[in-house]
């Protein structure tokens, strides 16, 4: 009877450790569904971010391997931006390599050229000191080039063996003259001639370089000076002296040059779009580097521009009064001239990316989507561009960073199958 109970007890032992086994074979643990994988939208070149690609690669430039821009990150532009030609860049990527955006407006206002002048003597204010006759030099005042004189100041003196018969000519025409105001019964025809005869021979006097003082002096004392003195002609600067003491000088040569710098010229060199634009009487402000002096002027209103065939542009001239003689001859200067500009579209110099005979913006087609258009440009000041064909008020384009858009263009161009 034991043997019995003792078989079912051990019967229902094994029965209750069979179905414990089976169901904890039954049950599997709980786990978290895997959750979905990134949709990615194309890939970016870790390096320069505005290169992008719909497919995994390596970049072209570094080398390195091209990483995923995932959909769910909330920073991609839109999906199509690469099937539509353009440049996708996300605004983490515009801030990483500073592009900013901008729209277009139209405006007007005034243009500022910067051009750059050399200074001369105005023409009608030079005066040349020539010797009317041979002789030899006796004395030179101790003016040099580059000094000041007045009008009228002793230069040189020199002697001339025949220029004595000429003073003796003009003594005879003054005793004459004082014959004909003392006779009573003079006519006015002898008076007459007797004043142009004295006139004749004080032009030949001044002629041979004696200075009005000196054809004065003989008239008042009748004497026949010794030598010839020249003065200067009128006041001004000494540009050249070509004379020293003892020297045998010839009619006709050149022994001093003055200019009468009071009034000067600036001579520009101008590209021909920018000179059509500075028409007569335009006023300009005229600076010496280093100096916060500033002179002004005005673009001459007597000559045309001319045209220079060293440089290929145009030579304007502008004119401008110096009573300080700041400005003197050969002088750089720098030349700030302003210029009414007309209703029209004006956008930073850097929003435009010159190729050849092209110019391109990009402009923004969506969020974070520019495709490149070709523009037609016009004049330039300083770093603003004019643009004339291509560009609407309210177009949004990138004003910086362009130089990555262009290059991300090109390569989009470069690696488009060819048909």
């Amino acid at each position: 009877m034991r043997a019995i109970a003792a078989f079912l007890m051990l019967a229902v032992t094994a029965t209750a450790a069979y179905l414990a086994g089976s169901l904890h074979n039954t049950r599997e643990p709980l786990t978290a569904a895997p959750a979905a994988a990134p949709r990615v939208l194309y890939y970016v070149d870790p390096m320069h971010p505005a290169y992008t690609s719909n497919k995994p690669g390596i970049a072209p430039d570094c080398g390195m391997e091209l990483e995923p821009v995932y959909a769910d990150d909330g920073t991609a532009p839109a999906p199509d931006a690469a099937a539509h030609g353009g440049i996708a860049v996300s605004p983490e990527q515009q801030q990483l390599i500073g592009m900013q955006v901008a729209t277009v407006e139209a405006s007007s206002g005034e243009e500022r050229l910067r051009l750059f002048g050399r200074v001369t003597p105005d023409e009608t204010r030079v005066y040349k000191v020539n010797v009317g006759i041979d002789g030899f030099v006796h004395e030179v005042s101790s003016v040099t080039t580059g000094a000041r004189v007045t009008q009228g100041q002793w230069l040189v003196t020199f002697t001339a063996p025949d220029s004595k018969v000429q003073i003796q000519q003009h003594l005879v025409a003054l005793d004459v003259l004082d014959r004909e105001q003392k006779k009573t019964e003079s006519t006015p025809q002898q008076m007459a001639l007797a004043k142009s005869s004295v006139q004749v021979t004080t032009d030949r006097l001044l002629a041979l370089g004696m200075s009005p003082e000196q054809v004065d002096e003989i008239a008042r004392t009748r004497l026949v000076p010794a030598s010839v003195k020249m003065a200067a002609p009128a006041g001004g600067f000494v540009l050249q002296r070509s004379v020293s003491v003892g020297e045998k000088i010839e009619r006709g040569q050149e022994l001093y040059r003055i200019a009468d710098l009071r009034h000067v010229w600036i001579l520009l060199d101008v590209p021909a779009p920018e000179a059509a634009r500075l028409v007569p009487g335009t006023t300009a402000e005229v600076r010496l580097a280093g100096r916060a002096t500033s002179v002004s002027a005005r673009v001459s209103r007597d000559v045309p521009s001319l045209f220079e065939p060293a440089t290929q542009s145009s030579k304007i001239r502008l004119e401008a009064d110096n009573p300080a003689f700041v400005l003197r001859p050969d002088m750089f200067v720098d030349v700030d001239v302003r210029i009414p500009r007309p209703s029209g579209i004006v956008v930073p110099a850097d929003a435009v990316v010159m190729s050849g005979l092209h110019s391109t913006v990009f402009v923004e087609r969506g969020a974070g989507v520019f495709e490149p258009r070709e523009v037609e440009t016009g004049s330039r000041s300083g770093d603003r561009v004019a643009i004339v064909k291509g560009l609407d008020p309210g177009d949004r384009i990138a004003v910086s960073g362009t130089f990555l858009l262009d290059s991300e263009s090109r390569m989009k161009r470069h690696d488009r199958p060819h048909h």
